[in-house]
């Protein structure tokens, strides 16, 4: 977990952390992403759009629409994890700039 915490934040050093939904999170203009442990898998949430932009880098992973989960026994995909919130990062403040 803190692997993948330094991770986030080194791909969003601007955002801040939180706790939501009884889970760690960051956020930048607007939530970033989640994550948690559970027993078998690390639990990562992108929203939607992060799932769908990283469908095909996703796809040997469990999920859903806006979750993946990452068995807890194999080595976590840092490297996509970073590039996901960095989409994330650029989607967020895109959307801040079109309010503005």
């Amino acid at each position: 977990m803190e692997g993948l915490r330094a991770t986030i934040k080194k791909a969003a050093p601007q955002a801040i952390e939180k706790i939501s939904y009884n889970m760690p999170a960051f956020m930048l203009e607007g939530m970033l992403v989640y994550y948690a442990a559970y027993d078998k898998h690390i639990g990562f949430y992108p929203t939607p759009s992060g799932i769908e932009a990283f469908k095909k880098e996703l796809a040997g992973y469990k999920g859903a629409k806006g979750s993946v989960q990452f068995p807890i026994d194999k080595p976590l995909p840092l490297e996509l994890i970073a590039q996901i919130v960095k989409f994330r990062v650029e989607e967020n403040l895109d959307k801040a700039r079109e309010k503005k």
